[in-house]
């Protein structure tokens, strides 16, 4: 067999040509396979009227500073240390790899002969690819810096100004309804629920007392300084202003209302929280910015409306909210209100263990929610079967719209969004905590996607805007000023920097503590009987979330009627948002949300009236036209007519859909009484004589 070196030239040229094809390739692909791998990011690019538009100018954060600009003026770091030694390290291992796949690739083609001369054009061809591929790949400034360690400022602006959105709902909710719901004369009045902790806490505090005084009988050697302790001014202090007064679980109740002289007049409380609510997360969206003490007070709001709310305040998103605040407490410097929280050096990074355990936050609240369907006893989310979504969108606590509309939607696909809903909630929420950044980028998007779906889809209150917040923190500030328009690029990112020694310390204790505290949840999700919506820790600063597990295939309403005479006329009272009326089409309101209009769907759900006494003094205030109680409904029936009801019932009806471009547009039908049973009515006196045999 002849060898290699006396083929033909014109053989060996077609051969040659074809590996050159092949190697011109293979090179191609390397040096694009290191370019993302290494990270290197696409340089921004300035826009057009960069230089005439003063807002857009560079400069540094002393600069900035000193300048007393906006905290939305470009602030690019001037760390030229830093960025060059990584720019030279990057060049340095990006030009060896080059070097070696081409040197390699040259000592495969040693022709003789008269195919020297094509080889010599061969070794001139690679390096001047080498050189062009050095020049394209060769990282400078700032975007080098953003290679080696990726910067999360412009990140934390937009998860900040997400959660301000949520809050200014949540709050407009407080502001607008909890006066009628626990108010001094609503539903279920807070002064409650604080004398009903007083007096757990009277009596605990006389059992401890006692417990003391025993204790001096057998005290122990060694045991003096922590009795002391034990007993001082500040842990009693402690123990009998927060410790013991607790819930019905066991759980303390940090609440602002303790601090009300008078019980009797809450009100004006309720208002000016929800009204400081307001005013912080609204500076909170203007600026883009907090700190760590504005974060605290709107975690200790919410958690105080919490403590007070009962039923009106059970839902998941609460605790969810809250479980986020105080996340997002460490990722905020404790008090420079600076967006990128930088010194006269530069800019602090974002601490990366608070990124970290934000992710897990978003992880266990996908991953739970998925589980919770696959554990139901509802076959609808069962393979097999599928067919969850044809009822959901008719049957769901609040339909917008749009529910109409996804309703009618072909069974097919309605089987592809179970499909999809699985996948979402199951698969995708691991690439959250993958230290891939394009898996992590796509596993955010994903669930940012699905999230702005159900927002379209019906109500459910600031659920999936509090849930895009997290999500925004799986993205980094590449990502964003590679993506958003020129307009939006007017804040630019900074040059990450390492953060200070007691910033370090802090995050490290952060995510030690949530990562103790999650240790429950895990294992209530790999559990078989899963909890939803339930917290393992006394201060509820961990919890785990899921919803619908079950979906129901018929709509139950809870229609209530009051009348001045018990044979009638009977008038049916409005709600804003639940359906009631056929003929009126449901609205769109979220994030905004009618908590009195949700909690009539659960009880409609759970069945009887024992199980929701709340109802009972719902009624009774209706009855007694109780004014802040009826600014829960849409209007009064009374109004106007120069009499009050004397008489009331609550009837259940069965809801469903008409035909698209049909009227009325819910079809009804009476299933019966829900209350009183049989066929009695209720007055004032019989509804006051159950409240208070209960």
């Amino acid at each position: 067999m002849p060898s290699y070196h006396h083929v033909r030239t014109s053989t060996f040229d077609v051969r040659l040509r074809l590996r050159l094809h092949l190697l011109m390739v293979a090179i191609i692909f390397l040096a694009q396979s290191a370019y993302s791998v290494m990270g290197f990011a696409r340089p921004y690019s300035r826009p057009a009227n960069h230089a005439k538009n003063p807002l857009l100018k560079t400069t540094t954060i002393s600069d900035a500073r000193s300048a007393n600009t906006s905290s939305r003026v470009v602030r690019l770091s001037q760390s030229t240390n830093y960025s060059d030694r990584s720019s030279k390290r990057l060049r340095i291992k990006t030009k060896t790899m080059l070097s070696s796949i081409i040197a390699t690739l040259l000592m495969t083609i040693k022709p003789a002969g008269a195919a020297t001369a094509t080889a010599e054009k061969t070794k001139t061809m690679l390096s001047t690819v080498l050189a062009a591929l050095s020049t394209t790949i060769k990282p400078t400034g700032a975007a080098t810096a953003v290679a080696a360690a990726p910067s999360y400022h412009l990140t934390r602006i937009l998860f900040l100004r997400m959660l301000a959105i949520v809050y200014i709902a949540a709050f407009s909710v407080a502001k607008f309804q909890n006066k009628g719901l626990i108010g001094d004369r609503g539903i279920a009045p807070a002064r409650l629920v604080l004398n009903d902790c007083q007096k757990r806490q009277e009596l605990r505090s006389a059992r401890r007392k006692e417990w003391a005084e025993e204790r001096k009988k057998y005290s122990q050697k060694g045991s003096w300084v922590m009795n002391k302790l034990s007993d001082s001014r500040i842990a009693t202090l402690f123990r009998n202003k927060f410790w013991f007064r607790t819930d019905r679980a066991d759980r303390p109740l940090p609440c602002l209302l303790w601090l009300a002289k008078d019980r009797r007049n809450l009100n004006p409380w309720l208002d000016g929280l929800a009204n400081t609510g307001l005013l912080l997360s609204t500076i909170m969206l203007a600026t883009g910015s907090a700190n760590a003490l504005l974060i605290f007070a709107l975690w200790l709001i919410q958690r105080s409306f919490m403590s007070v709310g009962g039923v009106f305040y059970g839902y998941g998103w609460e605790p969810q909210l809250a479980e986020l605040t105080f996340h997002a407490m460490f990722l905020v410097p404790l008090l420079s209100m600076d967006p990128f929280f930088g010194s006269k050096s530069g800019v602090f990074a974002v601490p990366t263990l608070v990124l970290w355990a934000i992710r897990f936050y978003l992880f266990k609240i996908m991953l739970g929610a998925g589980l919770i369907k696959i554990k139901s006893s509802d076959k609808k989310w069962k393979p097999g079967d599928m067919s969850t979504m044809y009822y959901f969108y008719e049957t769901q606590p609040v339909p917008n719209p749009f529910s109409r509309q996804f309703h009618f939607m072909p069974k097919a696909w309605h089987k592809f969004e179970v499909w999809s809903n699985h996948f979402v909630e199951l698969v995708a929420p691991f690439l959250l905590l993958l230290p891939f950044r394009k898996l992590r980028l796509s596993g955010a998007i994903i669930q940012i996607m699905f999230q702005l779906t159900l927002i379209t889809s019906g109500n459910l209150s600031f659920l999936n805007w509090l849930t895009v917040a997290p999500a925004i923190l799986c993205l980094d500030d590449v990502f964003l000023t590679n993506n958003l328009s020129s307009f939006a690029q007017k804040v630019l990112i900074g040059t990450p920097m390492t953060s200070p020694l007691p910033r370090k310390v802090i995050s490290l204790a952060f995510f030690i503590l949530m990562a103790k505290l999650n240790v429950k949840v895990v294992q209530n999700l790999l559990a078989k009987r899963q909890l939803m919506n339930a917290s393992f820790d006394k201060m509820r600063l961990a919890g785990t979330y899921g919803a619908f597990g079950v979906v129901a295939e018929e709509r139950e309403e809870l229609i209530i009627e009051s009348a001045v005479d018990a044979n009638g006329p009977w008038k049916e009272y409005n709600f804003n948002v639940k359906p009631g009326d056929v003929n009126r089409t449901p609205r769109w309101i979220s994030p905004y949300h009618h908590r009195i209009d949700w909690q009539m769907w659960i009880c409609a759900q759970t069945g009887r009236i024992e199980r929701n006494p709340w109802m009972l003094s719902f009624l009774l205030k209706l009855l007694q036209q109780e004014k802040d109680v009826i600014g829960l409904l849409e209007s009064d029936p009374w109004d106007g007519s120069g009499t009050s009801p004397k008489y009331i019932r609550v009837e259940k009806y069965k809801y469903s859909y008409n035909k698209r471009g049909s009227t009325p547009y819910w079809n009804r039908e009476r299933i019966g009484r829900y209350f009183p049973y049989g066929q009695g009515v209720l007055t004032e006196a019989m509804l006051k004589d159950i409240i208070r045999g209960r």
